[in-house]
């Protein structure tokens, strides 16, 4: 059984920084491309940045790119997205995902694991 649990949320100001982690407790968490979504109060659940087994490949939605980073520590079976620049329209629950897809898709139908999610909120 895969389980995810997200760490890290908050509240910050525009501008701010925050990075929110990931743990998967899973053997062979090598095996598994990790995403992050997320879902703002009366909105559709979106794609954020997913990263690949090695960490090596990873892919953005283009309403983060340059301001989100997404890692891996295959160490220490945890993803984090680092955050920086927040902006009010970044306020969301952001769940991880976790997949045995081969390259780190945003398709939420390839990701059967999920988390609880952790909440963020971003003042203006």
């Amino acid at each position: 059984q895969v389980q995810l649990v997200e760490s890290g949320g908050g509240l910050v100001q525009a501008g701010d920084s925050l990075r929110i982690s990931c743990v998967v407790t899973r053997r062979f968490f090598e095996a598994y491309a990790v995403a992050w979504f997320r879902q703002a109060p009366e909105k559709e659940r979106e794609f954020v940045a997913a990263v690949g087994r090695r960490g090596t490949d990873t892919n953005y939605a283009d309403s983060v790119k340059g301001r989100f980073t997404i890692s891996r520590d295959n160490a220490k079976t945890a993803v984090y997205l680092q955050m920086n620049s927040l902006k009010p329209e970044d306020t969301a629950v952001y769940h991880c995902a976790a997949s045995t897809s081969s390259v780190p898709s945003s398709r939420q139908d390839l990701y059967p694991y999920w988390g609880q999610g952790t909440r963020v909120s971003v003042s203006s």
